[in-house]
């Protein structure tokens, strides 16, 4: 019988056998038939499966001494390994994340083991390998031995198995949520997917599932996966839209409001449960994890939706009862996860990426399908819940209900492993860590501190004792596991206090480096030293060790040393932000551009909705260009900057252009931030972008306008916008020289195009706030430009009556001030005399004469100034009128 490994390769990547054959005894077949199933003690206890490792001759072997070295090896063979190296894989997920435990040790792959190599000496050396780019691995994740062996297995080289690449990214994601914190490195690349993707093209669950996984890794890395998560759902033809439909939310509720709700349907082939009630039905006899009860005395259990239709009749799933909603395929209920991760990814922190992220998940959990799937669907709802007043309780409890289901057996392996690797549903003990900080924020910090001991997260432990206000304890602590007289509770159980020595010398460098980072930011006074002797003993591979030196030099205000600290930082984890961005800071002030704006670049690639950190960038560009023409930001103030147009001649055009797109990228951030639209208005300005120049003075003049009056506005800028307008023929069709006016192309900056905007700004923002002579002027010009006569004659007079003639006092002894009325008044008397005709029953005239009597009248006092002869030369002038 010829052995089809394409069809193997799909049944172990999708967890569904898909061949008919019967498997013979012993075979390779079998094996992966087993593997399948969930069998992992009988394939890795397999004949075939233990020729694949060695006996070590030392116990203190590394785990790739355990395997025996590649011949050259047919399809079938490296089959083989690559199903013992999936079995490894699923028995580590098994044993730290879906449960129930293992009945197989790492220990029984290995031929007669010598008595100085067992599991406890196995998983010490793993640990250590595991570390990865200056990262520790959890040092009580239950037999990393297998992950490491996966690892060793896939890392051969495979001719026959294209598959290979997938697992490899499948490894490398259950990896990077080992580690303390995930992080990327060059060495982590694996590749482009897209002949892959090629290969399952018409298989849309793998091509799906595929696409998700690599959403899910960059999601894992704290990148955008927003068009993998996207794309994954068109592989899968999934249908889905977020519309409207009546419901009610509350038990007291009489009036039905329109509700939010994500409307699905799934193409591939349904599995399982068809609705909440009927969820005992699924064939293979699963108890699904159980949804813990609101019981609430305000708001119902879900919303009923009270109408059978929704809002948006064109849509195309208009056929669709919001009420009864056909069940999802499990993979599309994995997707929908995954665009709600998005969402809480690239959404700014508000109210609204919460209520988008419910729908998805409420989706998603009304119909139980996979263990796995439901499970996570119940964690993100517990998450959003979390911060509501009504919800809390209920969200704490099922948190607590979830992590008490892991050991059980209540579903079969297989159920739980199926769409393990399509969901980032969090290990045994991260699922534990964030009850505990859940406790944390409810302030039950006894129980908080219970589950951190036991899990020996250290850190935590001390920050809990710190919150407590008894830094000592946190601090002897500390202490006591860096000299070795506290061990953690379970090395102790299982191998003595007699071997605290041995401990010591096994432990992998980067957890201990990391104890010292903690003891020098529980001793300031000792804090260069801790960090130092961090970095020593991770023999310079700690990234811990550097971010906390470098933040320790900026705050003491030495830049050089601490730019140098954080370029190591980064170069160990690059897809930590703060380390970019302090560096970033630290380089600005050392007027360093070309570092800062490396720095900034990385933070907002990292997280675009770093508002301070798009802000900083226009700096970068414009600082670069131009040395001098801007004000590096201090620590304690916001990051703006000042810019100022008359000095920005020497910046090349192409860095004002980039300066101002990274200003509207972070605006979209922080659209508060006046600060920020200033810097945008005063760029806009000098490149031309005078559109996008009336809307920032409008935001503005709407932010600062209570406080700050007519100084919000920037009265020059706004002369600008005007003249950007009156500068073009007021006549449209003189404006663009004979051509067909109605096709003919606008440009919103300049013109007929700008005068909206501008008119908009003047009538509907600044006038209703603020006034004063020079807006007025400026409003004034822009209605002589319209021929608007009438209502140009009344701003002018507007002008006159905020300016120095208008507002000018009896006695007033300033001559200068007196003259730039006097000033003022030929204006007015000027504009009158030319544009009063112009107006129908105006009687300009007599209002001319009027505003030179009642300035004269004021001013008596300056009768003897050579200026006094201009008013009464103007008096007699207008007598003649």
């Amino acid at each position: 019988m010829t052995l089809d490994i394409s069809l193997v390769e799909k049944s172990i990547l999708g967890g569904s056998w898909l061949l008919e054959e019967d498997a013979p005894t012993g075979s390779t077949l079998e094996i992966a038939k087993w593997l399948v199933d969930g069998l992992f003690d009988q394939v890795l206890t397999s004949g075939p499966a233990q020729s694949l490792f060695i006996t070590p001759t030392d116990g203190r072997t590394t785990i790739d001494a355990l395997v025996a070295p590649k011949a050259e090896e047919s399809a079938e063979n490296e089959l083989l390994r690559l199903l013992v190296a999936v079995a490894c894989l699923h028995a580590f997920i098994q044993e730290n994340w879906t449960g129930p435990n293992l009945t197989i040790s790492p220990i029984r792959l290995i031929p007669s083991p010598p008595e100085s190599v067992s599991d406890e000496t196995l998983d010490q050396t793993s640990v250590s390998e595991l570390a990865h780019a200056g990262e520790p691995a959890y040092h009580l994740t239950k037999h990393p031995t297998f992950l490491r062996l996966a690892q060793v297995l896939t890392s051969q080289a495979f001719l026959h198995i294209p598959s290979i690449q997938w697992w490899r990214l499948r490894i490398q994601t259950v990896h990077q949520q080992v580690l303390d914190d995930p992080v990327y490195s060059p060495t982590d690349d694996l590749g482009d997917f897209a002949q892959l993707e090629g290969l399952y093209a018409n298989e849309p669950k793998l091509l799906g599932m595929l696409i998700l996984e690599q959403g899910l890794h960059q999601h894992l890395l704290s990148q955008d996966a927003s068009e993998n998560f996207v794309r994954a759902a068109r592989a899968t033809n999934l249908q889905y839209e977020l519309s409207g439909a009546l419901g009610k939310r509350t038990k007291f509720q009489q009036t039905d409001h329109s509700q939010l709700i994500l409307l699905a349907e799934s193409r591939l082939q349904s599995e399982g449960a068809t609705t909440t009630e009927d969820a005992s039905s699924v064939g293979n006899a699963n108890t699904l994890p159980d949804a813990i009860a609101l019981n609430d005395d305000v708001l119902l259990e879900k919303t009923q939706f009270t109408s059978s239709s929704i809002d948006n009749k064109q849509s195309t799933l208009s056929h669709l009862d919001p009420g009864k909603q056909p069940a999802l395929h499990p993979l599309d209920q994995s997707i929908f996860l995954g665009l709600c991760l998005n969402v809480q990814n690239t959404s700014p922190v508000h109210g609204l990426t919460t209520e988008q992220m419910y729908p998805y998940v409420d989706r998603v959990i009304s119909h139980p399908v996979n263990w796995s799937v439901h499970t996570m669907a119940l964690l993100l709802r517990s998450r959003l819940e979390s911060n509501r007043t009504r919800t809390v309780e209920r969200a704490a409890l099922q948190l607590q209900a979830l992590v008490d289901q892991m050991p059980t057996a209540d579903s079969s392996v297989p159920e739980r492993i199926r769409y393990f690797h399509s969901i980032l549903l969090p290990s045994k003990w991260d699922m534990e860590k964030e009850l505990a900080e859940r406790y944390v924020g409810l302030g039950v910090l006894k129980s908080a501190l219970e589950i951190f001991e036991r899990l020996e997260m250290w850190e935590e432990v001390v920050r809990c004792w710190v919150t407590m206000e008894e830094r000592e304890k946190g601090l002897r602590i500390v202490k006591d596991l860096i000299e070795g007289s506290k061990l953690e509770a379970e090395t102790v159980i299982s191998r003595g206090k007699d071997l605290s020595g041995e401990r010591r010398k096994i432990l992998d460098t980067h957890r201990e480096a990391k104890l010292l980072c903690l003891l020098g930011d529980l001793e300031p006074e000792k804090a260069e030293e801790h960090y130092n002797a961090a970095w020593e003993l991770s023999k310079h591979t700690s990234g811990r060790a550097m971010r906390s030196l470098g933040g320790y030099y900026f705050a003491r205000q030495d830049f050089v040393k601490a730019v140098e600290c954080l370029q190591k930082a980064v170069a160990i984890n690059p897809l930590l932000s703060r380390s970019w961005f302090i560096m970033g800071c630290a380089s600005m002030r050392l007027e360093n551009w070309e570092v800062a704006k490396t720095a900034f670049s990385r933070c907002v690639a990292i997280d675009d909705e770093d508002a301070e950190s798009w802000n900083n960038l226009a700096t970068t560009y414009l600082r670069g260009g131009a040395p001098g023409n801007a004000k590096t930001p201090t620590q304690d103030q916001d990051q703006s900057f000042a810019y100022n147009v008359d000095s920005s001649k020497n910046i090349p055009y192409d860095q004002k252009m980039l300066a101002f797109r990274a200003l509207q990228q972070g605006i979209k951030r922080s659209y508060d931030n006046w600060r920020m639209w200033s810097n945008l208005m005063i760029v806009a300005i000098d490149v031309g972008e005078l559109a996008t120049a009336a809307r920032a003075l409008g935001r503005i003049v709407e932010e600062t306008s209570e406080k700050a009056g007519a100084q919000a506005v920037d009265e020059q800028v706004l002369e600008r916008l005007v003249d950007g307008v009156t500068r073009a023929p007021s006549n449209i069709e003189d404006a663009v020289e004979g051509e067909d006016v109605q096709n003919a192309a606008v440009n919103p900056n300049e013109g007929h195009g700008l005068e909206k905007s501008v008119l908009s700004l003047f009538e509907k923002t600044i006038l209703p706030r603020v006034s004063s002579y020079r807006i007025f002027r400026s409003y004034a010009k822009l209605l002589t430009w319209q021929g608007r006569w009438e209502e140009a004659l009344k701003a002018h007079s507007d002008a006159y009556r905020c300016g120095v003639a208008g507002t000018i006092e009896k006695g007033e002894t300033d001559v200068e001030k007196w003259r730039e009325g006097v000033a003022e008044v030929e204006d007015i008397v000027d504009v009158l005399t030319n544009f009063g005709p112009r107006v129908d029953g105006f009687k300009w005239a007599f209002q001319a004469k009027s505003i030179v009597r009642t300035f004269m009248g004021r001013t008596r006092d300056f009768e003897d100034e050579p200026e006094w002869s201009r008013l009464t030369d103007l008096q007699e002038e207008l007598k003649r009128q």
